[in-house]
């Protein structure tokens, strides 16, 4: 199938020939590099076939052709095609799709490579066979050239565009608009081929159209249409093209195809990054949305048991204030005195929260590194007059992405939040290990201990821990018995964390 495919599309670019062997626009070239690229280069000798049918052909129609330069003619398109399909691998890679200028114009460096080199073989194989003489070899050669470069940038951006999903580009073109512009690219071209007046530029606002519209897919289907009419009108002897010399003929035929097929082709590429940019931003402003989201959620966390308990218990001792004042009896000054002072202390307190909170959002928790983050949250828990906290960890950099420091540091700044609040604890440790496959944090106590077991609602501590490990993956316990203290232990895998 490839083989009658590529012998096909020789037999389209040899209705209009610049000599025996050289036509004005080659498409086999894209043809065989597309096939080598989309399906590996184990098909080459489907290429070779159809190649040595084309050349037994024009060696049995062309007498003044001789045997060797048809054998180097054969060899330098069959380097063309191989060398062509490695380089579109190796400078735009295995998935081009044509959505950027940089894959087309890869592309395009790819092809003129490839394209010089079956032009340089056959114009010396023609030159020792005494086909060509040696003041015209360098204009044969640019014909060559321009028509083999020509032919793959129809051929090639097609079968790249359409061969790996068919469906999907067919889709995108099975439209009434899709429609109305096949018909518009093929009343405009035969309108601009065909007439004798300079009407060419018409068929531009089409391909215009089509590369914004329809995207890599209709416009190389559009390049494509407009190519083979221009050929076909030609060869036709009509149009402005075909009342010109031999080779100003095929110099025009060339340039005007290359010109509208590199012009569509990067066009197309141009809108198409215009709507991946698009893309782009409108799910980063989702992605912003869910971490602004997230962001709350983070600081009502952080609130939880903090300013918001403290002014509670604040409301409370202002009541019973209130409730000593009225009885106004001998006792009721110093019950007075004795709640105002917890007022006082509560208020104190939540002022510490609120400033830990506001220095913890305004600054980096953990630029300095885990263990310095969790010294630092200690030492401003001991200025507090609250338990006796030590920390205890490597002074070299941990193997965590900063995303994974970043929520050990908050489990285990929730954890020593609780022993100040909650466990009535005099000493606390914090120690930080690294191994070979994870990191882990324990945060110890002496305090009073509780039943981890038992979730009262509205205090999300527990929950927002187990929150944080889960979502780098990590394995949170929590050992606790009456009277014997708290063990907290998150195990952070470094695996997980190198993923992050």
């Amino acid at each position: 199938m490839l083989a009658a495919s590529y012998y096909a599309a020789a037999k389209v670019g040899q209705t209009l020939r610049y000599t025996a062997s050289v036509a004005a626009i080659w498409p086999p070239a894209g043809l065989g590099i597309a096939a080598l690229y989309l399906w590996g280069l184990r098909w080459w000798p489907g290429v070779f076939l159809g190649e040595l049918v084309i050349n037994a052909e024009l060696l049995n129609h062309s007498s003044n052709i001789p045997l060797g330069s048809i054998v180097g003619q054969q060899c330098g398109n069959m380097a063309e095609v191989i060398v062509g399909a490695i380089l579109l691998r190796r400078i735009v890679g295995p998935r081009v799709t044509l959505g950027n200028v940089e894959e087309v114009g890869g592309m395009l460096l790819a092809l003129g490579t490839a394209t010089a080199i079956s032009a340089t073989v056959g114009t010396v194989s023609m030159l020792l066979g005494d086909v060509v003489d040696p003041g015209g070899a360098l204009s044969f050669w640019r014909t060559w050239w321009l028509g083999d470069t020509s032919g793959g940038l129809v051929v090639l951006p097609l079968m790249i565009a359409w061969a790996r999903d068919p469906f999907a580009a067919w889709r995108r073109i099975r439209t009434w608009e899709g429609a109305l512009l096949i018909v518009a690219v093929v009343t405009l071209t035969t309108v601009a081929v065909a007439s004798s007046q300079p009407l060419l530029y018409m068929i531009f606002p089409a391909l215009v159209w089509a590369a914004i519209r329809f995207g890599p897919s209709g416009a190389t289907l559009s390049v494509a249409i407009v190519a083979g009419l221009t050929i076909g009108i030609t060869a036709h002897k009509a149009g402005p093209f075909s009342s010109q010399p031999i080779d100003e003929r095929t110099l025009s035929t060339q340039l005007y195809i290359f010109v509208a097929a590199l012009t569509t082709l990067f066009l197309s590429a141009i809108v198409s990054e215009r709507e991946r940019s698009a893309r782009a931003l409108a799910a980063a402003r989702l992605r912003e949305d869910e971490r602004t989201q997230a962001e709350r959620h983070r600081i009502a966390r952080d609130l939880h048991d903090s300013v918001s308990q403290s002014l509670f218990s604040t409301v409370l001792h202002t009541r019973t204030a209130q409730k000593a004042l009225r009885q106004d009896d001998g006792d009721s000054s110093h019950q007075v005195e004795r709640e105002l002072q917890a007022i006082g202390d509560l208020t104190r307190g939540a002022q510490t929260e609120m400033r830990s909170l506001i220095f913890e959002l305004g600054h980096d928790q953990i630029e300095d590194g885990l263990v310095a983050a969790l010294e630092k949250h200690a030492a401003r828990l001991g200025n507090g007059h609250g338990p006796a906290v030590t920390v205890d960890g490597p002074s070299d950099a941990l193997p965590l992405s900063p995303r994974v420091e970043l929520q050990l540091f908050s489990i285990g700044r929730e954890a020593l939040s609780n022993v100040a609040k909650h466990a009535r604890a005099t000493t606390a440790t914090v120690t930080v290990e690294s191994t070979r496959s994870s990191v882990v944090v324990e945060v110890r106590d002496d305090g009073r201990g509780f039943d981890p077991t038992r979730l009262r609602s509205g205090h999300f501590g527990l929950e927002s821990m187990r929150g944080r490990a889960s979502e780098i993956g990590a394995e949170l316990t929590i050992a606790s018995t009456a009277g014997r203290g708290t063990v907290v232990r998150v195990e952070a895998p470094i695996a997980a964390a190198d993923g992050d």
